[in-house]
């Protein structure tokens, strides 16, 4: 019989120790300590410890670093009014000044506001070939003064001399000569169609309508206004009616602009009831400051943007005895030294006429398309002006003998001669046909009256450093001493 085998249950039995057992569960414990962590895990806590170390390292210098980047810009307006953009002057309205229905037409005094462009005399400038110089270039101080004002008569013209229509010349055109789509009055008299063709007929001596057509038709100045205003020389003027705007006292004049220059203000009683009422009275010598205020009584038309054609194109009706005029629109500041500007923008370019290019466009029916789109004129009466226009040839370029065909005519600086006087009293009838507008009929007259060619149009840098843009602070009240005419003919 066999003997019993130790491996009869098919088993292996191995031995061991409890110490082969801790040794065993030390090495698989390290194993899971050696697992690696998910990539992004690992990024998130690298960035943040960079971080934490970035901030204490740099704490400092983060904290200093804005706040002198802050103490400098606040020191650069130190003493410095900031600027208003100009295309949101006409938006600049001050506070209390607005109209008061229970007092009208008297306006309530308006409390002490100063604009934040009133009296700024830094200059205006640009860049030239890499260098930043001054639109305007003035002769230096002690140049300017001693200016003095040149005979005139150098720049030789075709047009010796105007005559200017009236009741006595025209005896039929009187009061039912009307038409129901113009504004012609006594005032203007009642140039048709076929006199405005032949105003652009040059010869030695055009007669032409050009305001005061009869002594009943109105803008009356008084004996003592006249007398002064046939004393300038070279004349400074504005206009403020309906009470829309205050008057700004010119600054940068020279001595000698003190003592050859006129400044001319043209007011009506309702702007001198406003002016009254907010403090600015006139002295027993008629002047505000430097400015000498002229009342005009029985204001021509009912629109007062018509009526201040009158002071701005026909200058040479008033000042029948200035060689040079500087007009100044009355929502701005005029602020340079007016022989000083001759000097740089006539005499220097041998100019008989200067006035800024247009800022934003360049055509004259792109214009007509503005002023519609911003309610500056009724569309029919745009409508009217350029279908004429069209009519009459005038070309849609954007330039016009070389310039840009588009003007802004806030500031225009002239010599009277008589070329010159005859492109004022055309330009001022095209506003009297059509719409007060004057930017749109100032191209059609250039482009018509081909005799004026020495005109320097100079850039919008030049205008803005010209004067201070305050911006129109109220609207004008109508004129209310006269009516529209009646009407007969539909004549345009």
């Amino acid at each position: 019989m066999s003997s019993p085998s130790m491996f009869s249950n098919n088993s292996v039995s191995i031995p061991v120790s409890d110490d082969d057992e801790d040794e065993l569960s030390r090495k698989r414990v390290r194993v899971r300590r050696k697992r690696k962590k998910p990539l992004s895990h690992r990024v998130k806590h690298d960035l943040g410890k960079r971080l934490v170390r970035f901030l204490v390292r740099y704490w400092a210098l983060l904290i200093f670093l804005p706040a002198a980047v802050l103490l400098c810009y606040e020191a650069t307006k130190i003493g410095k009014e900031p600027a208003v953009d100009e295309d949101d002057l006409d938006r600049f309205v001050a506070e209390g000044t607005e109209v008061d229905p229970d007092l009208d037409p008297i306006f309530k005094p308006p409390p002490k506001v100063s604009h934040p462009n009133l009296n700024r005399m830094d200059p205006v400038t640009r860049m030239i070939d890499g260098v930043r110089e001054p639109c305007l270039k003035l002769r230096p101080p002690d140049e300017l003064e001693l200016l003095d004002i040149p005979n005139g008569g150098g720049i030789e013209s075709p047009v010796k001399s105007v005559k200017y229509l009236t009741e006595r010349d025209l005896p039929e055109q009187n009061g039912t000569h009307r038409s129901k789509r113009i504004k012609f009055n006594s005032f203007s008299g009642y140039p048709s169609l076929e006199d405005r063709d032949g105003s652009f007929v040059v010869n030695q001596t055009p007669a032409v309508h050009c305001g005061f057509f009869s002594e009943s038709g109105g803008f009356n100045i008084s004996d003592a206004d006249k007398s002064y205003m046939d004393s300038c020389q070279v004349v400074v003027s504005t206009c403020a009616f309906g009470g829309g705007d205050d008057l700004y006292q010119p600054i940068g004049m020279s001595n000698a602009s003190l003592l050859k220059v006129c400044y001319v203000a043209f007011w009506d009683d309702i702007t001198l009831a406003a002016q009254e009422n907010a403090g600015h009275t006139i002295g027993d010598d008629k002047f505000i400051g430097n400015w000498r205020i002229v009342l005009v009584d029985d204001l021509p038309f009912v629109d007062q943007r018509l009526n201040g054609k009158i002071p701005k194109m026909l200058g040479h009706r008033l000042f029948p005895n200035a060689k040079y005029s500087i007009w100044v629109d009355s929502k701005s500041q005029f602020r340079r030294d007016p022989l000083g500007v001759l000097e740089a923008l006539l005499w220097r370019t041998n100019s008989v006429l200067a006035i800024s290019e247009h800022g934003a466009r360049s055509s004259v029916y792109d214009e007509a398309k503005a002023v519609v789109k911003k309610n500056k004129a009724r569309p029919e009466e745009v409508d009217v002006q350029i279908t004429q226009y069209k009519k009459d040839g005038m070309p849609e370029d954007k330039r016009l003998n070389g310039k840009k065909a588009l003007n802004e005519a806030s500031i225009i600086v002239r010599e009277h001669t008589p070329v010159v006087n005859l492109f004022m009293c055309i330009w001022f009838n095209e506003a009297v046909r059509f719409t007060s507008r004057d930017q749109l009929s100032f191209p059609y007259v250039l482009w018509r009256l081909k005799v004026l060619k020495d005109i320097n149009m100079f850039p919008v840098c030049i205008r803005k450093d010209l004067v201070n843009s305050i911006g129109h602070l109220r609207k004008a009240k109508p004129s209310v001493k006269r009516t529209m005419p009646s009407t007969a003919d539909d004549e345009a």
